[in-house]
């Protein structure tokens, strides 16, 4: 079940708030930020750049490839 989760419509918005997601994630050491911050800025900025939506594809594919591989 896929779940619904609504983004800016606001292409300025999309790219601050994913930049502001990926930045968030690279110091998610700290705490409050963490690294899940990292994957959700990018499939934010996927929407409107095509170096994130090709990583965010190629890491769509390894995930499944690497879940298949998994005995259950």
């Amino acid at each position: 079940m896929k779940s619904k989760i609504k983004i800016p419509e606001n292409k300025l918005h999309r790219i601050i708030l994913g930049w502001a997601l990926v930045l968030g994630g690279i110091l998610g050491f700290l705490p409050i930020v963490g690294f899940w911050m990292l994957p959700l800025g990018i499939m934010i900025l996927a929407v409107d750049f095509a170096f994130a939506r090709k990583l965010r594809r190629k890491t769509e594919v390894w995930w499944g490839r690497r879940n298949q591989k998994r005995p259950n």
